[in-house]
């Protein structure tokens, strides 16, 4: 900054200014653009090889700059710099900030006198912590005031005072950002223009009122307890930042930052403090400590310092941080490098900077902060960024991510606090959050309210989870769609994007044991099944679809020109908005991967509900999107039931689109929901019941694994496992004989022992329902060659059972089981048309499959099969790049694949004329 004149006074005078700080600079420059001749700039010395800012100014412009280290000694001034300053010929002492003590020789050798800068309402608070009693004593007025140096402290004539209103939560740095500062600044240079004029007052300090508080160090600082909130509240933030307020507590000092009264709608429920001599203990909660005074009101306290100086939100005081460091990416560490650059600089006796580098310990005072913000808000296209994150933040690397994240979008206050069930399995500790997360935060809903999720390997509770509210779901879809509108989300480039899902990628296959585990712990699911199916196919899901991010292209359409003028015709392929995706209880996670990896890529925001019944997988995987740094409110996901959390995200006029894997019965009531809400776009993968034809010429015992596979996969809690399977009668025998041999061979027991194949179902009410399947088979007819029941063990485990004599008009022949039911019909030896027409009959249309060597044969078949997919000497192969769903009442719309990536599009259509 160059301080150029603009102003021409009626007087100029020749004025030494003598000071320090970003303040002084301030009144210098504005000094000379007043048109007054600055002589000499008398500062303090060189600290840590670092210029103060007043002193580097005036070197610029070629200004006389002194830098002496005292300017008395024993009593009495010093002959040489007194000389020195003498030789200048100033009228005038302009003293803006200044922490010296300067002799009378100096203060009244100029013609007109000195005049001092004091942030206070003299004669009150006289002294040099007069910002802090202002606050301290509660004072509602504050201000400064400019009077005439005499030989007493602070009791010169007054010549200008201007005073503001102190707001109950303001604090040293925010009344001086705020008021003292710039209108300071002014009053500096109004009460030299009142000098130059000749109008300048001379009024004596009234001794009425008048007090005088020592410096305030750290050592005094220490908070007593033994009055009401409001004097501690005040106590606090007129300590706040410098010394800081103090209290001993937990073995350590504890100093308090960020104080108010404002505690409306704040529970005093949470993690118990002890304070000695508090009048009761303090309480960790999420929004912050709540303190008590002896009249037990509330305080609050946002943010604590540790005795070894690290700075952290008071929410986190016994959890620490809870998330791990941000992975950057090639632009955000270019940025990184950048502000290291400008550490250097601020840190000049520091030959590296490291990430371990503290700010503070390396020589950096409070006017270093005020320029490390100001450098990188300019680097940062103005970011927002305050004083207090420097604070907050104080090592390089700290910084660094929390800038990181501001830029991402995720600005809170503080990092997100993640509450956790902790569990050791298999010598594995497992930590699940349980609360809802909305908006990049994990929070209770509405009324606390929560349910139990049960193991279904013994019955036992897991946790209580938070069961969300309609209210919850209306946040959530706010939190999405300002994400949407307003979040970085739909600023940053497709590839940056795609980067984001690779991340996210990264950190599940990190975290794949444990992900397998809570399945196998919620899900029942097989571990050796879920760590390969369920998360590994998760996995290579927001792989693939983080690949199609900068690939979603439209096209440009030759259309009719409109003579004599030409036109040009292209598509845009746009995000369709808020999405809403409800998911199902049998691949918890694979699910959610199958429909958020495409609704991301695509650049939406979703809200998800995962199933009531395992909701564990889907909480995790909120926690891994805050580590990958996908900005706050893009993913929100609700546990909670279908009829209130389904339905209200149906209704919503917010939502979008809604994506749903379930049954019929409800994919039907949403549709319907959707169509009356707002025309919401919707995709449906709904029931089935798919049929396996098996031929006499296939590979019959390739056939017997395949079709083992095709029932008993996942417990038979699979989509698309063959609901019926039809054997040619020449082989049928055999083909049963098989399957029924290898069904002895098959483990039932604890989904998290490696040698299990047959873990328990899901959860307790489906298991009666296969019992009540089975009994009805058997009561039609059917018959029932092996299991149909209840394990006798603990849990909810049913055995893998196999019916034949199975005749197309009985209810097992018709309707989908979704578990370990193997229903096996024959057919007439070569009459493919009629097994054809059998296979057919229903409803549903979800998947398929034939065994046969022929190949003519399965191309045929294959094309008559009504199926959205069809499996050929084959079964249950399905692959990230292949799209997958229904015909007929089994839905529609496409999860996996190119495909699916339109379902959470629109195409907008633009057309030029030129």
């Amino acid at each position: 900054m160059r301080c150029l004149g603009a102003f021409q006074p009626s007087v100029a005078m020749k004025i030494a200014v003598i000071g320090q700080s970003l303040f002084g600079q301030e009144v210098y420059c504005q000094l000379r653009k007043e048109g007054h001749e600055v002589v000499g700039v008398f500062t303090i010395p060189d600290k840590d090889g670092k210029a103060d800012p007043l002193g580097l100014e005036a070197e610029k412009d070629g200004v006389p700059v002194f830098k002496f280290p005292r300017w008395r000694a024993r009593g009495q001034a010093l002959p040489e710099v007194v000389a020195k300053y003498q030789a200048l010929g100033a009228e005038l002492n302009v003293l803006p900030f200044c922490s010296q003590f300067i002799p009378m020789e100096v203060i009244n050798a100029p013609r007109h006198g000195s005049i001092i800068y004091h942030p206070s309402l003299l004669p009150r608070h006289r002294g040099a912590s007069a910002i802090n009693w202002t606050l301290i004593h509660g004072d509602k007025k504050g201000g400064f005031t400019i009077f005439w140096a005499d030989d007493g402290l602070d009791t010169g004539d007054l010549l200008l005072q201007k005073e503001c209103d102190v707001l109950p939560d303001d604090t040293v740095s925010t009344l001086y950002n705020r008021f003292l500062f710039p209108e300071g600044i002014k009053g500096m240079v109004q009460a030299v223009r009142l000098i130059a004029e000749g109008t300048a007052p001379r009024r004596p300090q009234p001794e009425e009122g008048a007090t005088y508080e020592g410096i305030q160090k750290k050592e005094t600082a220490r908070i007593n307890w033994d009055q009401p909130a409001e004097a501690i509240h005040n106590w606090i933030r007129g300590n706040d930042k410098v010394p800081g307020a103090w209290t001993e507590a937990c073995g350590q000092k504890l100093t308090f930052f960020n104080s108010t009264l404002n505690t409306s709608g704040l529970v005093a429920q949470g993690e118990s403090l002890p304070i000695p001599g508090a009048h009761r203990p303090g309480l960790v909660t999420k929004a912050g400590l709540i303190l008590f005074g002896n009249d037990d009101r509330m305080l609050l306290v946002k943010n604590i310092q540790l005795e070894d100086g690290k700075m952290m939100p008071a929410s986190q005081f016994f959890k620490g941080s809870a998330s791990s460091a941000l992975e950057l990416t090639e632009e955000e560490l270019a940025t990184a490098e950048a502000v290291r650059s400008s550490w250097m600089r601020i840190l000049p006796n520091v030959p590296e900077v490291e990430d371990s580098t503290d700010f503070f310990k390396s020589g950096a005072a409070s006017v270093d902060v005020v320029r490390l913000v100001e450098e990188v808000k300019e680097l940062c296209d103005r970011l927002e960024l305050e004083n207090e994150d420097v604070y907050m933040a104080t090592t390089f690397g700290d910084f660094i991510q929390l800038l990181v994240r501001k830029l991402r979008g995720e600005d809170d206050e503080s990092e997100c606090v993640i509450n956790y069930v902790e569990k050791a399995v298999k010598k594995l500790t497992l930590q699940m959050p349980y609360q809802l997360f909305i908006g990049g935060e994990f929070v209770d809903a509405e009324g606390a309210k929560t349910y139990s999720t049960i193991n279904p390997t013994d019955g036992s509770v897991i946790c209580q989870v938070s069961l969300a509210q309609v209210s919850d779901v209306d946040k959530a879809v706010a939190a999405a769609k300002e994400a949407f509108e307003n979040g970085l989300w739909g600023k940053i480039n497709a590839r940056d994007r795609g980067r984001l899902l690779y991340r996210l990628a990264d950190l599940m296959e990190q975290h794949q044991e444990e992900l397998a585990t809570i399945e196998a712990l919620d899900a029942g699911a097989v571990y050796t099944l879920a760590l390969k199916t369920h998360v590994g196919m998760s996995i290579q899901t927001f792989r693939y679809f983080a690949g199609w991010c900068d690939k979603i292209q439209g096209a440009t359409i030759p259309i009719n020109q409109a003579r004599p003028n030409r036109n040009l015709t292209l598509t845009k392929k746009e995000p369709v908005g808020v999405c809403g995706i409800v998911i199902p209880w049998n691949y918890p996670l694979m699910m959610l991967s199958w429909k958020t990896a495409a609704c991301l890529a695509a650049g939406n925001t979703v809200v998800i509900k995962p199933a009531q019944v395992t909701p564990l997988t889907a909480l995790k995987f909120a926690e891994l999107t805050l580590k990958a740094g996908i900005p706050k409110g893009v993913v929100n996901i609700l546990p909670g039931s279908g009829s209130l959390v389904g339905q209200r995200l149906s209704d919503h006029p917010d939502v979008r689109k809604i994506g749903f894997t379930g049954s019929t019965e409800v994919g039907k009531h949403i549709m319907k929901s959707c169509a009356l809400s707002n025309v919401k776009k919707v995709s449906l993968e709904l029931g089935g019941k798919s049929p396996l034809i098996i031929f006499a010429d296939c590979d019959l015992n390739k056939a017997v694994q395949m079709g083992m596979s095709s029932v008993f996969f996942n417990k038979g809690e699979n989509c698309i496992a063959a609901g019926r399977l039809f054997v040619e009668d020449s082989i049928h025998d055999q083909f049963v004989q098989k399957v029924v041999e290898e069904v002895g061979k098959m483990k039932i027991g604890n989904p998290l022992d490696r040698d299990t194949n047959h873990g328990p179902q899901n959860h307790e009410a489906h298991l009666r329902k296969l019992v009540e399947y089975c009994q009805r088979g058997v009561k039609e007819g059917a018959t029932l060659v092996c299991g149909g029941n209840q394990v006798p063990r603990p849990g909810f485990f049913f055995q893998p059972t196999v019916f034949t004599d199975v005749e197309d008009h009985m209810y097992i022949a018709k309707e989908e089981s979704f578990g370990p039911i193997m229903i096996i019909s024959r057919f007439a030896d070569g009459d493919v048309d009629a097994v054809l027409s059998r296979a057919n009959a229903t409803e549903f249309g979800l998947a398929s499959g034939v065994f046969t060597r022929d190949i003519n044969k399965a191309l045929y078949v294959s094309d008559k099969l009504q199926a959205g997919t069809v499996f050929v000497n084959t079964y249950n192969k399905t692959d990230v790049a292949a799209p997958f769903g229904g015909f007929k009442q089994s839905g529609f719309g496409k999860d996996l694949g190119e495909a699916a990536l339109n379902e959470y599009l629109r195409i907008k259509t633009v057309t030029f004329e030129y």
